[in-house]
């Protein structure tokens, strides 16, 4: 159970640093989620979510070694998880890059979920042996 909450947060925040390389540009926005950003408000706009989520990925990893951090790392993540993909099913009609998104984000949802149980499980044991 100790090491449930960490890996998790890894692998979240891995993830979370994955879509940091779309500051480099439009190009690589475009291979990322298959949207011409040559528009360039909309680069601007899709450059700034990818260092806000290389901010979370970097919080998510710092988490691992910070148990202090892992409560709201945890519910950061989830909101941007769960957010994302609220979008993605409201929108709907999405491409292959996004969908390829959604796939992740579901995986990593359900790593946060289980990061969730874990750690109330082990704030509870802790608790208890006060």
């Amino acid at each position: 159970m100790r090491y449930i909450v960490p890996a998790m947060l890894f692998i979240t925040g891995v993830v979370h640093l994955l879509p940091l390389s779309g500051v480099l540009g439009s190009e690589q926005l475009a291979s990322l989620y298959g949207v011409a950003a040559a528009e360039p408000n909309l680069a601007i706009l899709m450059r700034h979510r990818a260092v806000l989520f290389g901010l979370i990925g970097s919080f998510m990893l710092i988490a691992v070694f910070r148990p202090a951090l892992r409560t709201s790392a945890i519910v950061g993540g989830f909101v941007s998880v769960a957010s994302f993909l609220y979008f993605a099913a409201a929108v709907g009609n999405y491409n292959a890059q996004i969908g390829r998104v959604v796939a992740v984000d579901v995986a990593v949802l359900v790593c946060l979920v289980a990061a969730a149980i874990a750690h109330v499980v082990m704030l509870r044991g802790t608790s208890a042996t006060r």
